[in-house]
């Protein structure tokens, strides 16, 4: 009778304590000595809390508490650890491999086949792929013999064991037994329904709205799973994507798009009509854009997102902007001034009239400027009311109106009421046309603080923006207070950051030169759990603030081109986007590739 399990290698059975590890790390010549005392002290506490539990705490990781330590050498230069490396290094004292998880490339059915969740979350274990006829299982205790030896029976087939990183296999377990289960659930059962889904109409005269959200609990897990993993990720859209056999389902984090997941045509389908019963979109309706908003709560507060479809060639695509009140609404000094910058734009907003204009492309974070900046002066005895198009996030302090062009309501229209309401401060999404323009410009002459953006490049464009709007010089001269440039660029992840030197050719595109015999010595991110291998996290803003003093009015006034304006200010001590950039590189916030991916080359 032939068996179904290996015999395996003879390991003695031992835990993953933080002195252990930090054993490996010393013979490997990560720390030293006295780092190795540290790592010690923090085993003593780590297990003094553990047993202060008294019951095993599934969430407590050695990993994870040794990762949050700052260790640095004698000379001062820290040590960063993460799991990978970690886990590495176990493997080669088991003597097994090593296994870097690709969740898009895992069997969901053969998962959930081999082991339950609880199991695998209790031994950290989770088979990843069926190789040469062995069940290859991820473990993060390859030394755990006990936990082993009772899976071999359930596997019912031989094992071969690898080591993988702790974030890996916990990830895969979380992922597997959550959004991607319930994809392949949703897709076995309308598969087996025989519902044509290429055809949605047909569909949504079989179930209603309300039919739909009741019977297909899988969609709905799916959709409740995909909303979580964003918030968590600190997403601020959601793409899905339709393409000829599956869809896509991208995050942008950090302003850039990362791919999540890939699912079946079938059940994007199924998500997507989800997803527009939520926002109240009309199912049945594929031809033309809808746009809506879904409230959704996460870890105590209310978080909005403003929902979008577009008809492709394969589908509807959709993209959902999610409105957290944390990211959108900050204080001022957590957006990335300098403190001279802080002060003058503090300076501005004080004003009782005028205009400040905030210019920059889209996604440059003038949104959360403007809003950042309404709340520092939101009072009781102040009235504010903003016109966006659309409104970004409902705030209880601000009279907000939503700009629709199809009963008439435009910027220039809802201008020209606003002025009837008695307001103190005016907020205008956009400044688009000379209408709009001059109305604003009007507002800040008769006494009103309005706040607007506009799309040029730099802020001494702004300037000449208006003028090409028709709005006479000696007026701008007379009412805007000052113009803003800023961009978001993305901050080196801090458990990551190491040093790098610029080359030549690098230095030489920065117009930097470093003294005779050596190098230019900047910060990077070497990628970790924390930041999702990318190396940043988090962004902040550069700016380039012009005040509209005597000298520059006099500029205006004579109708100067932008070039001369923006001479004069940096004269002046304007600091422009690209030096704000490199301000931020020579004090290791970001990297050279942001620098050159924001501000050009």
């Amino acid at each position: 009778m032939s068996t179904l399990t290996s015999v395996p290698i003879p390991r003695q059975s031992r835990e993953i304590t933080v002195a252990y590890l930090g054993e490996l790390l010393k013979n490997a010549g990560f720390i030293d000595e006295r780092q190795k005392a540290e790592v010690d002290k923090l085993d003593a506490q780590f297990r003094a809390h553990a047993k202060a539990k008294g019951r095993a705490d599934e969430d407590a990781s050695p990993f994870k508490a040794l990762a949050s330590m700052n260790l640095t050498d004698a000379s001062g230069n820290s040590t960063r650890i993460d799991d990978f490396l970690l886990a590495r290094l176990i493997a080669e004292d088991a003597r097994l491999p090593f296994f870097k998880v690709d969740p898009l490339k895992l069997d969901v059915e053969m998962i959930e086949k081999k082991i339950s969740r609880p199991f695998a979350r209790k031994n950290r274990m989770v088979p990843v792929a069926v190789r040469d006829g062995k069940l290859v299982v991820a473990v993060v205790n390859p030394f755990d013999n006990q936990a082993i030896d009772s899976y071999r029976p359930m596997a019912k087939q031989e094992i071969e064991l690898v080591v993988s990183a702790e974030s890996d296999v916990m990830g895969v377990i979380t992922e597997q037994y959550g959004f991607r289960s319930a994809v392949t659930k949703a897709e076995r059962d309308l598969t087996k329904g025989a519902i044509d889904l290429s055809n949605l109409e047909q569909y949504v005269k079989l179930k209603s709205g309300s039919d739909i959200e009741s019977s297909d609990q899988h969609i709905v897990n799916a959709v409740d799973y995909l909303l979580q993993h964003a918030y968590d990720s600190r997403a601020s859209d959601i793409h899905i994507e339709p393409k000829r056999e599956l869809a896509l389902i991208r995050f942008r984090i950090d302003g850039v798009l990362h791919e999540i997941q890939r699912v079946p045509r079938l059940v994007n389908l199924a998500i997507t009509s989800r997803l527009k019963t939520m926002c109240r979109m009309d199912i049945a309706e594929k031809r033309r854009p809808q746009d809506g908003r879904i409230k959704t709560e996460h870890e105590g507060k209310e978080i909005e997102l403003r929902v979008s479809t577009l008809p492709t060639a394969f589908g509807e695509k959709m993209v959902m902007r999610i409105f957290d009140p944390d990211i959108l609404i900050k204080s001022l000094s957590e957006l990335g001034f300098y403190e001279d910058e802080l002060k003058t734009f503090h300076d501005w907003i004080e004003r009782p009239h005028g205009i400040i204009l905030v210019t920059g492309p889209t996604g440059s974070g003038k949104t959360v400027t403007l809003y950042s900046a309404l709340k520092v002066l939101a009072s009781p005895e102040i009235n504010i009311t903003t016109i966006e198009d659309p409104i970004e996030m409902v705030y209880d302090d601000f009279n907000q109106t939503s700009v629709q062009n199809k009963i008439g309501i435009t910027f220039a229209s809802a201008l020209r009421t606003i002025l009837r309401q008695d307001p103190d401060i005016i907020m205008v999404g956009e400044i688009r046309d000379q209408e709009t323009a001059q109305n604003a410009i009007q507002a800040a002459l008769t006494g009103h603080l309005v706040f607007s953006t506009l799309h040029t490049n730099d802020s001494a464009s702004s300037i000449t923006r208006l003028i090409d709007l028709g709005i006479q010089p000696f007026l701008i001269s007379s009412s805007v207070i000052g113009t803003m440039a800023q961009r978001l660029v993305r901050k080196i992840c801090d458990d990551c950051k190491r040093n790098r030197p610029l080359t030549v050719e690098e230095a030489a595109m920065l117009n930097l030169q470093a003294p005779p015999g050596k190098r230019i010595i900047v910060k990077e991110g070497a990628g970790c759990i924390r930041c999702r291998n990318t190396g940043y996290f988090g962004r902040t803003g550069i700016f380039e603030i012009l005040p509209v003093d005597n000298a520059i009015r006099d500029l205006i006034d004579h109708s100067e081109d932008f070039l001369k304006i923006k001479d004069m200010a940096i004269k002046r001590g304007m600091r422009t986007l690209r030096q704000s950039a490199l301000r931020k590189l020579a004090e290791g916030i970001t990297t050279f590739e942001e620098v050159v991916r924001v501000t050009g080359i």
